[in-house]
């Protein structure tokens, strides 16, 4: 059976060097590539994020002085890029949950 790669939204962020390192931004890329072959990720490359939504998740990329983190959504598809940031502490702030909550609101009422 050959299925479909699924394409890449960006709602919003990008990733680029700078501010990635070409090493953080080589490894982004490899993991959405997975993502886009329906390959399933884990910890510690990826985590569930329910607080978000369902079928919501979050890529971490370690860099040399930061970790980024990708936010995004596995639809039937697509593979929905809510956010691009660095994540400063343990705990993902209320305001990039909003934010994405609200991205992903907007972007389901635009593709009904």
């Amino acid at each position: 059976m050959i299925t479909q790669d699924k394409d890449v939204v960006w709602l919003h962020g990008e990733i680029k060097t700078p501010p990635f390192s070409a090493t953080a931004r080589i490894e982004a890329g490899f993991l959405l590539r997975k993502l886009q072959t329906g390959e399933k990720l884990g910890m510690p490359q990826s985590r569930p994020m329910p607080t978000i939504g369902k079928r919501c998740h979050e890529l971490r990329i370690i860099d040399s002085s930061v970790t980024w983190r990708i936010m995004y959504r596995i639809d039937t598809d697509a593979i929905v890029i809510l956010e691009v940031f660095d994540k400063k502490t343990s705990k993902t702030p209320k305001r990039i949950i909003d934010i994405c909550k609200d991205r992903l609101r907007d972007y389901d009422n635009e593709t009904r």
